[in-house]
């Protein structure tokens, strides 16, 4: 005699695939951290506390505008605090953009998890055209959402998961640009048959190196989701420099 969960997989499989939409969205941004000499720290960081972020963004939106700068607080950027220039093989030099930063070691595009909200759509096919069926998840924050989990499963399941040791040793001198955005940063469409499981998403996460926690990767199953992509609006721009312990 079959069991109820193997009946319920008939009546599943006899219904055919279906088809949920997963989306989140909130504040978070483009991070892109590089290192710094000891020379460029050592110029950048009193400005910074003294007058605020001001000069360092426009030094970087600006950097490869042949020096068109319009600073409030200094004159001009040292040689040895020019840290976006690049000099090539041939001796010719130029500076990079900021999102193409020379001493880059990590470059984010995502929503933090404190401000990140989670919806999750039925719809009744994986294209562009699909339409709406119910709502499964409605505009739920992500710790909230995650915790609903861990108590409805006595906290033996966890939807968050943190990746650890993504970023450089410590003792290195970092600068920090943030383009701030608020939208949709994550979208993708999950194919199964039956009920969408909530119990089988999760969310991967990491300390960026200014201490916020960002979203990585999202899975359903065990299995990675494609970012379809998202749509974001800015809402202007931060820098920092500070020298990690």
């Amino acid at each position: 005699m079959a069991t109820p969960e193997q009946k319920q997989e008939l009546v599943d499989n006899i219904k055919g695939k279906r088809y949920y939409t997963v989306q989140i969205y909130g504040y978070g941004g483009e991070h892109v951290y590089g290192t710094l000499t000891k020379e460029a720290y050592d110029f950048w960081k009193p400005v910074v506390d003294e007058h605020g972020y001001d000069d360092l963004v426009e030094y970087m939106l600006r950097a490869d505008d042949d020096d068109e700068f319009e600073f409030e607080h200094i004159k001009q950027v040292p040689p040895g605090a020019d840290f976006l220039m690049s000099e090539g093989s041939n001796g010719e030099e130029w500076r990079s953009s900021w999102y193409e930063m020379p001493s880059e070691f990590e470059h984010l595009n995502s929503v933090s998890v404190d401000s990140g909200n989670i919806t999750v759509d039925e719809v009744d096919g994986d294209g562009w055209d699909a339409q709406h069926v119910t709502d499964v998840i409605k505009n739920t924050g992500i710790t909230e959402f995650a915790s609903g989990i861990s108590e409805e499963t006595n906290y033996e399941t966890d939807i968050l998961e943190p990746i650890e040791d993504l970023y450089p040793e410590t003792g290195t001198y970092i600068v920090q640009m943030l383009s701030m955005e608020k939208g949709t940063f994550f979208e993708a469409t999950i194919e199964t048959v039956g009920d969408f499981d909530p119990k089988k998403l999760k969310i991967t996460y990491s300390e960026a190196p200014n201490g916020e926690d960002v979203i990585h990767t999202v899975m359903y199953n065990n299995e990675e989701l494609d970012n379809q992509g998202g749509d974001t609006n800015g809402k202007g721009y931060s820098a920092a420099v500070w020298q990690q312990e």
